[in-house]
């Protein structure tokens, strides 16, 4: 009983961080239809950016437990200069264009910024795990979790909850809805295309840092770390179904329970479990699970 307790928290820990990541890649594919191959590089640059600031904040002896408010203000400036600078300077050149010469231009990207986060951060590993131990842990139903782990945990559930809201309940989410069915119509109407793709792109971005940025006290941040996790992302994406935030949830969340429970039991098979459960849903639903928006034939 207290081993299936273990493998669903770790589950969930997982899951959370991947959730957050896979929502920023499925907005982006909702609203631009790109698949972004460079979204890992933008969690990469977010953990280092986290990392960097949390140790400057840290050796200025600010209390590890406030470092959180740090990492999520690193996620905001990684967005607000990144994703203005690739969608306005480089993707939009090319939209109307060929989908895979999209993805060609966002595989060029993710190799640029693989260049530039070495140039700027070298290749030693950072770590930042002072705020990962300061919330030290907590006692539920008689089971020991590590706070910040429940910590990761709530932040997905409220980045989720935030962007079905912003996206259902608001009258720009509703804007970007339409452009998500119809640019064209859209743009007949009066509505600022061009505006709504930097805006989604920027939310892309700054999910994938924000993931990256979190999980930096949980992980040694250093090269590398980008390849690993569009990989994972992109199986939770097919899973649900792209461009849909209830599919992201569910993927992240299948992908998570059966990585746990492949640790606990056979941790060779950590990574073949995943694309075991991805092969299933496949060959049962090949559009995923709760896929929404239909990708373009290329």
């Amino acid at each position: 009983m207290n081993l299936l307790i273990t493998i669903i928290f770790d589950g969930l820990t997982y899951a959370a961080w991947l959730f957050i990541v896979a929502l920023g890649l499925t907005l982006v594919f909702g609203v631009l239809k790109i698949l972004n191959i460079a979204h890992g590089s933008f969690y990469a640059v977010g953990a280092y950016a986290g990392a960097s600031l949390v140790s400057w904040l840290l050796s200025i002896q600010m209390s590890p437990a406030l470092s959180v408010v740090a990492l999520i203000a690193a996620a905001v400036a990684v967005s607000a200069i990144l994703a203005p600078l690739t969608e306005r300077g480089l993707l939009r050149m090319f939209y109307g264009r060929d989908e895979v010469l999209l993805v060609l231009v966002t595989y060029a990207m993710f190799l640029m910024l693989e260049d530039i986060t070495k140039l700027l951060w070298g290749v030693n590993p950072y770590y930042v795990s002072d705020t990962y131990q300061a919330f030290g842990t907590l006692n539920i139903a008689g089971q020991s979790y590590v706070g910040y782990d429940v910590l990761l945990i709530g932040i997905a559930v409220g980045c989720g909850l935030l962007t079905w809201w912003i996206l259902n309940r608001t009258r720009h989410g509703k804007v970007v809805t339409a452009v998500i069915h119809s640019a064209e119509i859209a743009a007949s109407m009066g509505v600022n295309v061009s505006r709504i793709y930097t805006l989604a792109f920027m939310g892309g971005v700054f999910l994938a840092a924000l993931g990256g940025a979190l999980t930096a006290p949980m992980i040694s941040v250093q090269p590398g770390l980008s390849v690993g996790v569009i990989i994972v992302s992109f199986a939770v994406v097919i899973i649900g179904g792209l461009g849909s935030i209830e599919g992201a949830a569910i993927g992240a969340l299948i992908v998570g329970l059966a990585r746990a429970a492949a640790v606990h039991i056979w941790p060779p098979a950590e990574l073949f479990s995943i694309y075991v459960v991805m092969a299933v849903i496949l060959m049962i639903r090949p559009e995923g699970l709760f896929q929404r928006i239909q990708a373009r034939k290329i």
